[in-house]
């Protein structure tokens, strides 16, 4: 088992359960915005924060799987 690289896996799952937690949340903040705000800047903004809260997503998800192999990997490897 390599120490060092379960260390860096660790780390890495924490900010990813941080990200599991706030990615949903933007992405909610973000629909009550759409329905809240329906002309002008506002409008436009919360359409902007809905898209970058969609990238959230899918980053997050894209990083659950990196970090799932960095623990598989430190803990498996010979």
């Amino acid at each position: 088992m390599n120490v060092d690289l379960l260390a860096t896996a660790l780390k890495r799952l924490a900010i990813l359960i941080l990200l599991f937690i706030a990615s949903p949340v933007l992405l909610t903040m973000a629909f009550k915005a759409i329905k809240r705000y329906q002309e002008g800047f506002e409008y436009w903004l919360s359409h902007l924060f809905l898209v970058s809260a969609g990238l959230l997503i899918i980053f997050t998800i894209y990083f659950a799987f990196k970090t799932f192999g960095t623990i598989s990997k430190a803990i498996f490897q010979k």
